[in-house]
């Protein structure tokens, strides 16, 4: 299972829709950000959370690791901490990847 994130064309996304995108509750994305210090959009003054693409994409790094990969929690703070780049680039080639493999099977299904 891999997550292939839209395109991101908002300024701001509220928490209910990032929460859609990576198909997760609220809650689990307000867990990420006490567990994760570089996951922290921006809050309005009644304190809703304005996520930026940015923010969404360190999500997606997170997702990545912890529900994709399988990482426990420290181990994927651990290896963003490390490895950030590497985890970067590693879920870049892995989506771009699943792309290649839909248009592939997109093929294979118009023969």
């Amino acid at each position: 299972m891999h997550l292939k994130l839209p395109e991101l064309t908002k300024r701001y996304y509220t928490i209910g829709e990032v929460a859609e995108i990576f198909d997760v509750n609220t809650s689990l994305l307000r867990y990420w950000e006490k567990e994760f210090p570089n996951l922290q959009p921006k809050k309005n003054s009644k304190g809703n959370r304005a996520y930026t693409p940015k923010d969404i994409e360190r999500i997606h790094l997170v997702f990545h690791l912890v529900k994709e990969r399988g990482f426990t929690i420290d181990g994927a703070r651990k290896k963003l901490r490390e490895n950030h780049e590497d985890v970067a680039k590693e879920a870049e080639v892995v989506s771009r990847l699943m792309n290649v493999r839909e248009k592939i099977m997109n093929l294979k299904r118009a023969l």
